[in-house]
């Protein structure tokens, strides 16, 4: 089956739903945008009715300002297709379905898109913390997210005093663009 084939059966299975194609000429992968209250159901029809029977990835995409694409990677590894299924949510309390009842190796990966983005997944066992320390505040990935690390250091990053032969000039910090002052960080100001 061609990538369009195999968006217009998902399309064609779940009853809603719009497939395209995505980039990559000869690597090209079928892509279905479905509504997000049939998320979990758009997973399952991939896998019984195209045979996607290897969840390969989940995450999501920061669309400022709009809120976030929701994206799995699903594969038969009889068929050898592959399907890029993804999902809208809005900024505010994004959440979906988690689909770890279809695909149970999609815990991890959930967790890791709720701990760095922010978005819930109804139905998970467990969405404890994975790679960030408890106090930790905040989710890195979204783009209004402050790396505290880019304006600590200074910027365009210029080597430690020791790490070459050559003197560095002093010079004024500088921060990159778009970072505000950390005096006018959230939590921050006063």
């Amino acid at each position: 089956m061609t990538p369009a084939e195999i968006g217009a059966r998902l399309v064609e299975l779940l009853g809603a739903g719009e497939a395209s194609e995505s980039g990559g000429g000869k690597f090209a992968r079928a892509t279905v945008d479905v509504p997000a209250e049939r998320w979990a159901e758009a997973i399952e029809q991939a896998k019984a009715g195209l045979g996607c029977d290897f969840f390969d990835w989940l995450s999501a995409v920061d669309e400022l300002p709009g809120g976030f694409l929701i994206v799995a990677h699903l594969w038969s590894t009889e068929r050898k297709h592959g399907v890029l299924v993804r999902a809208e949510l809005p900024r505010s309390a994004p959440a979906i379905a988690s689909i770890t009842g279809t695909f149970p190796g999609a815990a991890w990966h959930e967790r890791e898109t709720h701990e760095m983005f922010g978005v819930g997944f109804t139905g998970h066992p467990g969405l404890d913390p994975l790679l960030l320390p408890p106090e930790f505040e905040g989710h890195p990935l979204r783009k209004e997210f402050v790396l505290a690390s880019r304006v600590a250091k200074p910027w365009p990053g210029a080597k430690e005093p020791g790490e070459s032969e050559h003197t560095v000039a002093k010079r004024a910090p500088m921060r990159p663009p778009g970072v505000p002052d950390p005096d006018e960080w959230p939590g921050r100001r006063g």
